[in-house]
């Protein structure tokens, strides 16, 4: 099978290289330090998975050079979707699959008009490009060529956007599983997408106002109630918009976050204090303006929002 991986940080690299371990052909687009270093040196990933070191690695920073793939794993930050869509048309044949792995729930629908243009030669039906997807995992590059995982957990799940299944879901899932990491296809990938949301919106934000690890948080009596409100919200904006929200989603996602590593950061607080850009108007900047639209309250994101903000552009705090 062969595979691109557009923007390889922490999720497009640990899951990239597990593939190409498993046999799959994979290319890396990056650019940069990071490039050179992969070209020069290979891939590294580290962490609590162990040590993997891909070399010789593919990597460019044209994608038009790779030529039609059977799947894109689209990982490249929120702000860079719309120019990177554009860029990779050319990987793009009758059944290719674009999977985006963005952390917030409008790649795909930013993906879809991009990808289902007229390409000179034929009309490309309206979303049978563009998957959805969710990429669970905390990684990030700690220098260039080499990625750090936090803990051990790394999981992907994908689907068609309306639920059916599909042969390209299937074989990806095949090479998935050779890969040695848990995925899944999905036949309810918008509610996928949304339950993710819950946690990453919500964790992202928090940790990064903190500047601190979520073990810290979640084991003061003061702050760990704010991660439940804050879920509450943003499951009860999905809900409001229609998305299958089940029932036990908040008590789910606590679940899951008192059971992850303690070490763990969003990336998103990870770009802060790095003084780089960051990802808030696309999480919850997106649950505050989705819950004025449809009447939700969301006083948790607000907040968060608003003490975030001064930093989007990437001053350093």
């Amino acid at each position: 099978m062969r595979i691109a991986v557009i923007g390889a940080g922490g999720v497009g690299a640990a899951f990239g290289a597990a593939l190409a371990n498993a046999g799959a052909e994979v290319s890396f687009v990056a650019r940069g330090a990071h490039l050179r270093a992969m070209r020069q040196a290979g891939l590294r990933i580290e962490g609590g998975r162990g040590t993997t070191v891909l070399q010789p690695v593919r990597a460019t920073d044209d994608p038009a050079s790779i030529g039609a793939v059977d799947v894109v794993l689209f990982c490249v930050k929120l702000w860079d979707v719309e120019a990177a869509g554009a860029a990779i048309r050319p990987l793009v044949g009758l059944e290719t699959a674009v999977i985006p792995l963005q952390n917030g729930i409008d790649a795909a629908d930013r993906l879809i008009p991009i990808l289902d243009a007229q390409d000179g030669h034929r009309p490309v039906m309206r979303g049978r490009a563009v998957m959805g997807g969710v990429a669970q995992i905390s990684a990030t590059i700690a220098e260039p060529g080499v990625i750090r995982q936090t803990g051990s957990f790394m999981r992907l799940v994908f689907g068609e956007l309306d639920g059916r299944p599909s042969a390209r879901g299937e074989a990806f899932l095949n090479v998935c599983r050779q890969a040695g990491f848990d995925a899944t296809h999905s036949d309810r990938i918008l509610t996928d997408l949304w339950m993710k949301f819950i946690l990453l919106a919500s964790n992202a934000a928090i940790t990064a106002a903190t500047r601190t690890p979520l073990g810290a948080l979640r084991d003061d009596p003061d702050i760990e109630p704010l991660f439940a409100r804050a879920y509450a919200e943003v499951a009860a904006v999905g809900r409001a918009k229609g998305i299958a929200i089940p029932a036990d989603a908040v008590e789910r996602t606590v679940g899951f976050n008192r059971a992850a590593p303690p070490a763990m950061m969003a990336s998103m607080a990870h770009d802060l204090i790095r003084g780089s850009r960051i990802e808030l108007p696309w999480l919850s900047g997106k649950v505050v303006s989705l819950g004025r639209e449809l009447g939700v309250p969301t006083p948790v994101h607000e907040t968060l929002y608003a003490v975030l903000k001064p930093f989007v552009d990437g001053r350093s705090g």
